[in-house]
């Protein structure tokens, strides 16, 4: 064989289906070049004898080792992912072996379905474990990358599979909710003729984000962000992982000094208990730390544990500790749930007055950036909702309070709102006018056709006074005295609506609410408007009850 002559890969030489040709050329400047194997091989190859050109050589990259560099290269995260619904962890309602998921499943099938629930807590996951577990195509779309031509084709294989192979097609659409409810309907036919399977994961209320018709044919599921348990589980299974596979070969090597002061260390905290002995710096603090910040979101905890292992050993704890909640952003979607729910925390703590948990509901939102007048116009509505004609000065106060944001601005106005919400937490309460409206309004709604009285009609002209528009209405300015006027149309004469202060009927008396109150936020003692014994048991006796599981108090 002459000099510079390397032979190729021969044609009876075996070569994986994946693999790939790394076609180098030893004189040419430009980096080699990465080619199927047939066009490779074809390339490198001489017609006569086998034997490439002198100056380029064939090299074969195997598929087992571009998919581990692949694999490599991903978070770990995505290197962890579970492989079996057995080692799924968390939602149990929906993987535990009596669960409908579970039995839709055990019958070869999953049906359309929508998953909605927070980031990291499982979603792409589940469906993969579906897909795999029901033997189906999986096909995975973004709706922040993907566009109608893409679903389309997504169809059009599923269609093709299901007739060439029989196997059905999973499509799992990310972030449905970016689809806007047109671009949702083209989803419609091919679900209701079960071309495709539907997987749509969600961080929104598909109650508001999804049109009806694409609810109607698809199954809602609801997944909670993972208890601290499972993020622990989570953790705990990544580091056996880790540890058993050495994935930990990156954190930088410990000298036997930082070793010796590392046991120090340790010896004289019991919380730092080392599990891992190749992974000195993960300890029981740590651990407990990254299932905290992560605040049931398996993504952020593992992302938080990678960023450890690959730390110095060396690190002390509490500048590792630093670091990690440095690294972590808190979550506050101001278009999404997170918002509603707060301000709806924040609105529920001062209708209860709770001050306490009032200023920590608003600083959640301030320090998260939401804007202070959305908080202010709320407090507006507060001061009239729930404080009402207990104290007339809580509406003035909200309104100063939403122009002292405007004109001041953050940070100071954060001042300004912790002011109001303290009032507005501390007044009395009062809902009379609240449910004189609303009592009003269904009656108003129930029969919008009753006429103005003719008595107080306006009467501008001759012809009105004629038709007898005014007549008989007694002008109360006139008079030293009351005097009486029909005001309701003659249907609804003598409905009440705006009850006299003081006035508790239709309101419920439950003796464990109340017992429970005087424990927790009355230092044991007695409300200081508890009747007597025999008062409290007539009061209970007549008083409407609801159930404890019901729905007490809506927005």
């Amino acid at each position: 064989m002459g000099k510079g002559k390397r032979p190729a890969p021969s044609s009876s030489q075996t070569v994986d289906d994946d693999a790939e040709i790394l076609l180098v050329d030893d004189e040419s400047p430009h980096p080699p070049r990465t080619l199927g194997a047939k066009t490779a091989l074809g390339e490198a190859s001489s017609p006569t004898g086998g034997l490439g050109p002198p100056s380029k050589r064939a090299k074969v990259i195997g598929g087992t080792t571009m998919s581990k560099n692949l694999k490599s290269a991903a978070p770990l995260a995505e290197r962890l992912r579970p492989t079996s619904l057995e080692e799924f962890v968390g939602h149990e309602h929906l993987t535990g072996k009596d669960s409908l998921l579970r039995s839709l499943l055990e019958g070869g099938g999953t049906g359309s379905m929508i998953l909605w629930g927070p980031a990291g807590c499982g979603k792409t996951t589940l469906a993969r474990l579906m897909a795999k577990r029901t033997n189906s195509v999986m096909k995975e779309l973004s709706a922040t990358s993907s566009g109608t031509a893409e679903v389309r084709q997504a169809f059009d294989d599923a269609k093709n599979s299901l007739v060439l192979t029989g196997r059905r097609t999973i499509l799992f659409m990310d972030e449905i909710h970016r689809f806007n409810k047109s671009q949702q309907d083209l989803f419609l036919p091919y679900v209701e003729q079960g071309l495709v399977q539907l997987i749509g994961a969600t961080t929104e209320n598909p109650s508001f984000k999804l049109n009806n018709a694409l609810l109607s044919r698809c199954r809602v599921f609801v997944l909670e962000r993972l208890t601290d348990e499972n993020i622990r589980t989570v953790l705990d299974n990544a580091l056996r992982r880790i540890t058993s596979e050495g994935e930990n070969t990156s954190a930088p090597s410990t000298s036997e000094e930082d070793q010796s002061r590392q046991m120090d260390d340790s010896s004289t905290s019991s919380l730092n208990v080392q599990k891992y002995p190749t992974l000195p710096q993960i300890t029981d603090t740590i651990l407990e730390s990254i299932t905290s910040l992560s605040t049931g979101d398996a993504r952020t905890a593992l992302s938080l544990l990678e960023l450890a292992v690959s730390s110095p050993k060396s690190i002390s704890p509490d500048t590792l500790l630093n670091s990690l909640r440095k690294s972590v952003i808190a979550r506050y979607d101001r278009t999404g749930d997170d918002r509603y729910d707060m301000i709806s925390a924040l609105h529920k703590s001062v209708r209860g007055s709770d001050g306490d948990a009032a200023m920590y509901w608003l600083s959640r939102m301030l320090t998260a950036g939401e804007d202070p007048l959305y908080i202010a116009r709320r407090m507006i509505v507060m001061a009239s909702e729930d404080i009402g004609l207990a104290n007339n000065d809580a509406l003035p106060l909200a309104i100063a309070c939403y122009n002292a944001c405007t004109i001041v601005g953050m940070p100071e106005c954060r001042i300004n709102l912790a002011h109001c919400a303290a009032y507005l937490a501390e007044s009395p309460k009062s809902t009379r006018s609240y449910e004189a409206y609303n009592a009003a309004e269904d009656a108003a709604n129930a029969d919008p056709s009753l006429p103005v009285p003719i008595h107080i009609r306006n009467a501008p002209t001759g012809l009105m006074k004629d038709l007898g528009y005014g007549a008989g209405y007694n002008y109360n300015p006139r008079y030293r005295h009351p005097v009486h006027n029909e005001y309701l149309p003659i249907q609804i004469t003598g409905m009440k609506f705006l009850r006299k202060e003081g006035d508790l009927t239709g309101k419920e008396w439950d003796e464990d609410l109340l017992c429970n109150w005087e424990w927790k936020r009355n230092a044991g003692n007695d409300w200081e408007g508890r009747p007597s014994k025999a008062d409290s048991e007539t009061i209970a006796a007549d008083a409407p009850r609801v159930e404890p599981s019901d729905e007490r108090v809506q927005d």
